[in-house]
């Protein structure tokens, strides 16, 4: 790994010829299952760095694509009990859309995903285990909710994934994680924007910026950006 805040990165990139607009694909309709990415950050202004990897050639599902950790809702996910609850304002955010356990499944996906991509995990205790099991208890408190994005028809996986925030002082590990995502890095926010992004990597990204320099209070009723199919491509709406 090079040290942290370094700009030039090796592999951090599409290959040649490759671009960040995601090409029409014609299949089956499929109806979105749940998911959840965690946009995990550090630093603030123009120090801000936000963890990223590559998603490898052998994926069905954007492959050789720059993204956050993220994954699809386990049925185990639900009867795992934090040590934290989610914050008020934030279980409201997301019942929205959810019902409060699978609010609750969805932000216990997000600190799976990030422990089992990255190595790192927001958890309570000082123990860091192996591999993640039911008796990890999630502090989920330190997640915040920024942005719903919905895969459009034809591609050959859907999603509705929820978008979660939470700082890197909270978490404990070292990066590593079980191989889904390569070449992780901690990555400056400018040299971010500079590498070619996916319309809605990108767009999650300015949310996610914007909500780290204002530091908006708790509020139930914040707006939350959607990225859904009905919609014209690059359009958001807010629920």
């Amino acid at each position: 790994m090079r040290p942290a805040g370094e700009s030039r990165y090796i592999r951090l990139q599409h290959p040649a010829g490759a671009s960040a607009k995601e090409e029409p694909m014609t299949q089956p309709a499929l109806r979105p299952v749940d998911a959840s990415s965690l946009v995990l950050y550090r630093g603030r202004g123009s120090a801000l760095e936000i963890l990223v990897g590559l998603r490898g050639a052998r994926h069905v599902f954007v492959p050789n694509r720059i993204v956050y950790p993220g994954g699809r809702v386990d049925r185990t996910d639900a009867r795992i009990r934090p040590a934290t609850p989610l914050r008020e304002d934030v279980a409201a955010r997301l019942q929205r859309t959810a019902t409060a356990a699978r609010a609750h499944a969805l932000a216990i996906a997000a600190v799976r995903e990030l422990f089992e991509e990255t190595g790192l995990l927001l958890a309570a205790g000082d123990d860091m285990p192996d591999r993640w099991h039911p008796g990890i208890a999630p502090r989920l408190d330190a997640l915040d909710y920024i942005f719903r994005a919905v895969t459009p028809p034809g591609r050959t996986r859907r999603f509705n994934t929820r978008f979660f925030l939470a700082p890197a002082d909270q978490v404990r590990g070292d990066l590593g994680g079980d191989g889904e995502l390569e070449d992780l890095r901690w990555l400056g926010i400018e040299a971010l924007r500079d590498l070619p992004l996916m319309w809605i990597t990108r767009t999650v990204l300015d949310e996610a910026q914007r909500v780290i320099d204002e530091m908006p209070p708790p509020d139930p009723a914040r707006p939350v950006p959607v990225s859904h199919p009905r919609r014209e491509p690059g359009r958001l709406r807010f629920e």
